[in-house]
């Protein structure tokens, strides 16, 4: 079955006789059509009993239709009522409209009241957001391969950072070498705001590339992906610049083991909780467990966050298919960070990464 057969026999299951996918990573899952429409409305509606249609802007429909999708599409300018046209859409293809489902994770009040304004009556029970998010769960070939192409453009950018590393030259200079190199290559988004992050500095794992000059001697750590054609990489690597401290190559060695232990573990019939406690316990041996501050990974795909979170208490048991980080760090305020990560997917007996950089440690002379 496809998605969107899969996603009209759960319509039936839950006995919902319309569902509105809004969210636009959700609604490029279902049609192959990949939009930020930014404040505008983008919506995908597919019932138990009637063809689905396509929403837009109308500045976007003939995207829509280039990138795949064969069903109906409507668009709307920007004067006009976009939940009044949905409303008319729809009482054109059925009568009944009662039982709705919604992507209650992620649909704005505000947007969630325009449609109730133009169904008074409706009950809406369904949250297909759990739904979804299990679908995504698994990858198929093509999306793994598409997974794939995004890691190789990781690799690249790492190799244009490391490359672009100097003495005096800042964190945001570095930031701006990766993506003008990628570019230059057709490579024209990032999956998430580029990081590069030298000694202290990384001692914050939200923080962002700042105008501090580097000054060498010290680690520098890389956080970065791209978005191939809709699908995510996403990888950490942290380099030695010039000469390190006995502290500073301990906590490197420390994340390496915990990140290449559990890499290698993983495979089906492992649970989450157990992976990251793999990775976690490394680190606490070495006596630096206080500074592993965030769970061990997060699942990827059409977002670079998605469902699972490898960290404690999660119980799900790991199968072929799933897509996710592997990415334990170690971060000393005042000190230092590292980071060390690879996002893989699970095989039939382990797994395999997206990224091939190298995680032996980096020694980037000092110039």
């Amino acid at each position: 079955m496809t998605k969107l057969e899969l996603l009209q026999q759960w319509l039936q299951q839950q006995q919902l006789d319309i569902v509105y996918i809004s969210d636009p990573n959700s609604v490029a899952y279902f049609t192959n059509f990949v939009s930020d429409p930014h404040e505008r409305i983008l919506g995908l509606f597919v019932f138990a009993d009637a063809e689905p249609f396509l929403f837009a802007p109308e500045l976007e429909v003939n995207s829509a239709k280039k990138a795949g999708w064969t069903g109906d599409t409507y668009g709307y300018l920007d004067h006009q009522h976009p939940f009044a046209m949905i409303a008319d859409l729809i009482k054109q293809r059925t009568k009944k409209i009662t039982n709705w489902g919604l992507e209650k994770d992620s649909l704005p009040v505000q947007r969630f009241e325009a449609v109730r304004e133009q169904f008074p009556e409706a009950n809406f029970p369904g949250n297909v957001s759990r739904f979804v998010e299990h679908l995504k769960l698994f990858k198929t070939p093509d999306e793994i391969r598409l997974m794939e192409e995004a890691g190789e453009e990781a690799d690249l950018a790492f190799s244009i950072g490391f490359n672009a590393i100097q003495a005096g030259r800042t964190e945001q200079e570095v930031v701006a070498e990766i993506e003008y190199g990628l570019m230059k290559q057709g490579i024209m988004e990032m999956s998430f705001d580029t990081i590069v992050q030298a000694g202290a500095n990384a001692a914050n794992p939200h923080g962002g590339p700042e105008k501090d000059p580097i000054v060498g001697n010290e680690l520098i750590l890389f956080d970065l992906g791209t978005n191939h054609k809709g699908y995510m990489s996403d990888a950490s690597r942290t380099v030695a610049f010039g000469q390190l401290t006995e502290k500073q190559r301990e906590i490197y060695d420390v994340c390496l083991e915990a990140q290449l232990t559990a890499q290698e573990a993983v495979k089906p019939g492992l649970t989450a909780a157990e992976l990251d406690k793999i990775a976690r316990d490394i680190i606490t041996k070495a006596g630096y467990g206080e500074y592993f501050i965030h769970r061990l990974g997060h699942g990827i795909g059409t977002s670079t966050h998605e469902f699972p979170s490898i960290m404690a208490g999660n119980d799900l048991v790991l199968e072929p298919g799933m897509c996710f980080s592997i990415e334990p760090g170690i971060y000393i305020p005042g000190f230092a960070g590292v980071r060390i990560e690879d996002c893989v997917h699970v095989t039939e007996n382990g797994a395999k990464a997206f990224t091939h950089t190298s995680k032996e440690l980096n020694h980037i002379p000092f110039h």
